[in-house]
């Protein structure tokens, strides 16, 4: 369901104390965003509280403000705001701590930017428009509405619009996206100084390099080598993730390997779960179309899945490879490059 901007401005001048939610994998697109609107309701004299229920990575802590992201959901708030998603399974943690449905008894509003089914059937609003990044769409409600933009929530909103346009070099980025970032550049907001704050902390230690060229040399390549898979096992994420999310470690180099139009990072966990995550090349549009087949969704150029149906990792794989292939063999000849 589809409402305005005005629909959103009502939701948010009718509540006071406005929980800000990230699902169980935040990212640069959802931490920024969830910091732009901390900014923005702060302004607005309201009184906004950020929380995810997993611990933020590290290599997203160069953000200002990422450490008052509480993972304990709090019971005193009026409402809530989850960012970034419209899918009820990424909430995995509170599915699991029975908090969901107390969760569903506030009322709730949902800003998204993916072109994905919602299943977060007890939101009160949905606000989803199909923008490069959840900084965008925020941006436009902020503009419409009047709302306060200080030069902190500038600064997040850009950074989410880079972190999910791949630095506007993705296929989502669109001419609206270069004038939003046109704007915020005209308000203060430093291009040079963002990356450099990232830059900072995408700095890995010697542990980390060696355990990356570990993990590279266990690719595989499927599809007439337009594929690139690697398996991350519970013992390897729970020793590293803390210093570094080991899929983000490598799936661009996978990708940069010649020929490749799609890289897939597998990690499996002690209770039999099965998580993807699936980035594609340009011209290779079909990331969103292979994780939607096995019940997950992302971008065309983005996306992800977790499976807990009790399938073995070979099998998932496997069923993964003949996918991506059907979806390979079926793109246009002008694509297909």
């Amino acid at each position: 369901m589809s409402t305005t901007e005005k629909d959103v401005a009502a939701f948010i001048d009718a509540h006071q104390k406005i929980l800000i939610i990230q699902a169980d994998n935040p990212d640069g697109d959802s931490l920024a965003s969830s910091l732009a609107l901390e900014h923005i309701l702060g302004d607005m004299g309201k009184t906004p509280l950020l929380y995810c229920a997993v611990a933020i990575p590290t290599y997203l802590r160069y953000m200002d403000g990422w450490d008052r992201v509480m993972s304990e959901l709090p019971h005193d708030f009026d409402a809530s705001i989850i960012v970034d998603t419209s899918s009820v399974s990424l909430f995995e943690t509170l599915q699991k701590n029975q908090q969901l449905g107390w969760l569903a008894q506030k009322p709730c509003l949902v800003i998204d930017h993916h072109a994905t089914e919602a299943t977060i059937d007890f939101a009160n609003v949905y606000y989803n428009q199909p923008k490069v990044a959840t900084g965008e769409v925020i941006y436009g409600l902020a503009i419409k509405n009047k709302w306060p933009l200080n030069s902190v929530a500038n600064d997040m909103l850009a950074t989410s619009i880079l972190a999910d346009s791949l630095g506007l070099m993705s296929e989502a980025t669109t001419a609206e996206t270069f004038q939003v970032m046109t704007n915020l550049v005209s308000s203060g907001v430093s291009m040079a100084r963002l990356d450099a704050a990232r830059r900072e902390l995408m700095k890995k230690s010697s542990r980390i390099l060696a355990y990356k060229g570990a993990l590279l040399q266990r690719v595989t390549y499927h599809c007439n080598n337009k594929v690139a898979m690697v398996t991350i096992p519970w013992e390897e994420i729970e020793e590293y993730s803390h210093e570094y999310n080991p899929s983000i470690l490598v799936l661009d180099e996978m990708r940069m390997v010649e020929n490749v139009a799609l890289a897939i990072a597998f990690k499996t966990y002690p209770d039999g779960k099965i998580t993807a995550k699936i980035r594609a090349n340009y011209g290779f549009a079909i990331a969103g179309a292979l994780a939607e087949a096995f019940g997950g969704g992302g971008h065309a150029y983005a996306s992800g899945f977790k499976l807990q149906n009790g399938s073995t990792l070979d099998f998932v794989r496997n069923q993964c490879i003949e996918k991506a292939n059907e979806l390979l063999t079926e793109l246009p000849k002008s694509e297909d490059t």
